[in-house]
């Protein structure tokens, strides 16, 4: 099981959407392309913007996400 939940993910991620807007994300699809862009980043050398001791890439990305240190944008921004 991934902790934290896809579902506790797209809370994170459409948290600053106003009321009566479309969500930035409705699907676990997408934050799993995000979190996987990411890791990708985060192996060509990018560095992590949290602390984790030998944590994976992806998981560091998750909980990136998590955190909201990454955000996700609309296709319109």
């Amino acid at each position: 099981m991934l902790h934290p939940s896809y579902s506790d993910l797209m809370k994170v991620v459409n948290s600053e959407v106003e009321q009566g807007e479309a969500p930035v994300v409705n699907s676990r699809y997408s934050i799993v392309m995000a979190t996987a862009k990411r890791a990708r980043q985060i192996i060509a050398g990018e560095d992590p913007l949290i602390k984790e001791k030998a944590a994976k890439p992806l998981s560091v990305a998750v909980e990136e996400l998590n955190q909201g240190k990454i955000k996700i944008l609309s296709e319109d921004e």
